[in-house]
């Protein structure tokens, strides 16, 4: 076979199968914080200073809901824990959002399950998050 077909064979076989990934086991609030990213190729992390951090994080509802191929998966006291997937191969990313009141804090991360880089995706997905939380309401 040739290479050319077994390239296209393999590219076929991931976009069928999505590489999804084990949920990172630091996923959570920790010690009042979200976890730091181990390695910055394929993870970001901000703190974005708020008057209200609960409200910054309600009034990134609509923003986290027009992101294409994002699910909310969980959201409770203060916390969202979202997953975003790439068009073509299903690449899993896992967006945390934590409304840090003590610290006047939007903590926000966002973190691929595989690979060792992700061509700067996740700083992309929290800039535009970032730019959100800033937009007047």
């Amino acid at each position: 076979m040739s290479t050319l077909v077994q390239h296209c064979c393999l590219l076929i076989t991931l976009a069928i199968f999505h590489l999804v990934g084990p949920v990172p086991a630091d996923l959570g609030v920790h010690n009042g914080a979200l976890s730091p990213c181990s390695a910055p190729a394929h993870c970001a992390r901000a703190d974005w200073p708020v008057a209200d951090p609960q409200a910054a994080l309600e009034a990134l509802a609509p923003a986290l809901a027009a992101m294409p191929r994002t699910t909310i998966v969980a959201q409770q006291d203060g916390y969202v824990h979202a997953t975003a997937s790439s068009a073509l191969f299903g690449f899993v990313d896992d967006l945390e959002l934590y409304a840090d009141a003590a610290h006047g804090l939007l903590q926000a991360r966002s973190v691929s399950r595989l690979g060792d880089s992700d061509l700067g995706v996740n700083g992309r997905r929290l800039a535009a998050l970032a730019k959100a939380v800033a937009a007047p309401a």
